[in-house]
This record gives structure tokens, sequence and C-alpha cells, in this order.
């Protein structure tokens, strides 16, 4: 029996991440369900990439392994963690180090290139937003073809963000609701 359990929510830039991420958090302290809240975004961070780590991929888990720790310690079981690739099969050994071997329940958020391009404009104030876009771009096709068996995918094109997250905590079984049609099944992955 798994003693933690982790929610991944990825997706292309754009997507919604960290807007489903937080409204999440905010159904689950709403229905009194014990729960901490981490966008891995923030957990790779600085410039230049340490020594022998040019991914940041060691320097993400030591991160993930040292606030999961502190979480852990007050009691806490699950993990809302939003990031764009933490659907990717070949980010799990990240959670099972960092987290010790949870359950995992994975969920891809989907949105057209026109959504993400609307978003990104409004969103990006600086100098990347043509980079921003072509590696939403990218991203969308990879995280299509590489998500980890069993990733839902939840599409967030035209609707509410109370919406998707409601779709996005259904998918854990951590609170009771029927799954609706915008959950789309399990494909397979490569």
């Amino acid at each position: 029996m798994h003693t933690t359990e982790a929610l991944l929510v990825g997706g292309r830039s754009g997507v919604g991440k960290s807007s489903v991420g937080w409204e999440v958090a905010a159904l689950l302290r709403a229905a009194d369900v014990g729960h901490a809240y981490i966008e891995g975004d923030t957990l790779d961070t600085v410039h230049p990439a340490p020594e022998g780590d040019p991914h940041r991929a060691r320097i993400t888990e030591r991160n993930l392994a040292a606030m999961w720790g502190n979480y852990r310690d007050l009691g806490c079981r699950r993990l809302v963690y939003t990031n764009t690739a933490s659907v990717l099969g070949s980010e799990e050994w990240m959670f099972v180090s960092a987290l010790r071997g949870p359950r995992i329940v994975r969920v891809l958020l989907t949105a057209t290139d026109a959504t993400v391009e609307e978003r990104l404009t409004r969103r990006e104030q600086g100098s990347e937003l043509e980079q921003q876009l072509r590696r939403s771009t990218f991203m969308a096709r990879h995280l299509e073809e590489h998500a980890a068996d069993g990733t839902l995918r939840v599409a967030t094109d035209g609707r509410r963000v109370t919406d998707i997250a409601a779709d996005v905590v259904a998918a854990t079984g951590w609170m009771s609701r029927k799954s609706p049609e915008t959950i789309s099944r399990p494909g397979p992955a490569n």
C-alpha cells in the first residue's frame, strides 16, 4: 500500500497548469482534503546549471525531496505537482526517489495552438515570447507521444479553470465526483 499519493499535472506552456494547480488546491482545501501543492518549474530555477547536471534533473529531485520531506513531516500524504514534463514516463524515477514510491495519477492538460498562442501572448511581457511559442509547440507533440501509460488527457480550450480543476480532482479519487466526458481515456505511450 502506498502511503503517498501524487497528482502530476503536465502540459505545454500556456495550457494552464499553474492556474489549474492553484484551483485544484483550492478545491481540496474547501473539501478539507490534506495536500501540498508544488510548482515544479521553480525547483530548478538556477543559473548556471549545476556541474554534472546540465538538464537540472538532480537539483529538481533534491529540491522536491527536501520540500516533500517537510510536508511529510507535517503529516501530509498527498501532493499536487505541476510541471510541463511531469507526465513523461522518463520522469518517474524522480518521483519514486523523492517521494519514496508514491501512487501516481498523471493528467496531461491539452489545448490547441491558437489557444496557447493567445494565452502566452497575454502572459509573456518580456523577450521570450517567440521562444515560449516554439518550445510549447514542440512539447505538445513530445508530451502526446511520450506521456506515461495511463495518463489522462483533459482539454482546456474554452473552459473555465474551475471546471478543468474539478475534472483533474475527479481523476485522483480523493473526492467523490463523477468523471465527465471531457476526460479522455488513457492512450498508449511510446
